[in-house]
């Protein structure tokens, strides 16, 4: 079985709690990246991650300023890390337990980060790879737009940030199969009207 070791990125970034929202947008936009793994303050401490959910959901949609925002009040800390020698079936099912989109991998020190995207890059290695990561997690961001819609307004820059993440997902999951995606478990609800009309708003 592959291990969380073999397909996990090694070229990790790190941010320390104390910058700003907007200097890890900065240095997220710069490499490409999605999250950004918040650095420890000494040895004992526990490592953090900040992701484009955290800034969209907690900065964003709350009219925040990311200037003003630190990293430390978003990010999750402690967050959950994966052994570089966990077998990938079971860090999907950890992935898919705690609605995780990433992790990084920790053996003694930061070694790499590991995302759906990368399980899902090797997932005929995976029992059910679909069912059990990609119908779940889609789930989830869907759910979270929902709420942010509920909460703002359907017509609200907040509500099509949500729906933008959505999609965002489905890209990213698509880019990774190589295929494009075309139905999901979620077209009987209609959601893709909902993020259409979120679209809509006035700014």
């Amino acid at each position: 079985m592959l291990k969380a070791s073999d397909v996990m990125t090694k070229d990790v970034a790190t941010i320390r709690s104390s910058a700003t929202v907007a200097e890890a947008v900065q240095l997220m936009r710069a490499r490409d990246w999605r999250s950004l793994i918040v650095e420890r303050r000494h040895e004992q401490d526990a490592y953090g991650i900040i992701s484009e959910s955290d800034i969209v959901y907690k900065v964003i949609a709350s009219g925040k300023d990311p200037h003003q925002v630190r990293v430390y009040e978003v990010m999750t800390k402690p967050c959950i890390t994966i052994n570089p020698d966990l077998g990938l079936e079971y860090v999907a099912r950890l992935f898919a337990n705690y609605h995780l989109h990433r992790a990084p991998v920790i053996q003694g020190e930061l070694v790499g980060i590991i995302s759906i995207t990368d399980i899902l890059a090797q997932s005929e290695f995976l029992e059910q790879p679909y069912s059990v990561l990609l119908e779940q997690q889609l789930q989830d961001e869907i759910k979270k737009a929902r709420t942010v819609c509920t909460q703002k307004g359907a017509n609200s820059e907040e509500c099509a940030a949500a729906w933008d993440a959505v999609e965002e997902m489905q890209s990213e999951i698509a880019h990774q199969k190589a295929e494009k995606v075309s139905t999901t478990p979620f077209d009987n609800d209609s959601y893709e009207d909902e993020a259409l009309e979120a679209r809509l708003y006035e700014r």
